[in-house]
């Protein structure tokens, strides 16, 4: 049995709607030009920033598992002295375009390279603290980029 469906006729010379060779390319293309030009800096800058450290190999701080280990990259936004029972630790926050991760090195005052808008690697152990995601003494990597 075959199956009968109602189609108008297609004008030679022109390409069905939503079939022609190409047209996904086309309308992702203009959704983009789109995008980019509705959007405020911010959010371009938040994509852009969440792309390069998904290619640097960091697991966005959104998706980041509680209790296991995990890299991010991301810019180092602000680099603070706040000692936690009499013990130096420099905090940092990190944000890669999809939210902020803090990072604490216990019995630190500084480390040379940590400075705001500098690019950074960190691996190490992720915790929970007041509902934020926070690395405690990561190992970490300065990345090319940002407040050199």
């Amino acid at each position: 049995m075959s199956e009968v469906t109602n189609r108008a006729p297609v004008p030679a010379g022109t390409a069905p709607a939503g079939g022609g060779k190409g047209d996904g390319a086309r309308t992702g293309w203009l959704r983009s030009a789109l995008h980019r030009l509705t959007s405020s800096e911010q959010v371009l800058e938040d994509e852009d920033l969440a792309l390069a450290s998904g290619k640097a190999g960091g697991t966005p701080v959104r998706e980041l598992p509680d209790r296991r280990q995990a890299c991010v990259c991301g810019t180092v936004r602000s680099v603070t002295l706040r000692p936690r029972a009499g013990v130096p630790a420099l905090v940092a926050e990190l944000y890669d375009g999809t939210g902020t991760l803090t990072v604490v090195w216990l019995g630190r005052r500084q480390i040379p390279g940590i400075v705001a808008g500098r690019r950074l690697r960190v691996h190490g152990r992720v915790a929970q603290r007041d509902g934020r995601p926070v690395l405690f003494n990561p190992a970490y990597e300065l990345l090319a980029g940002g407040g050199e």
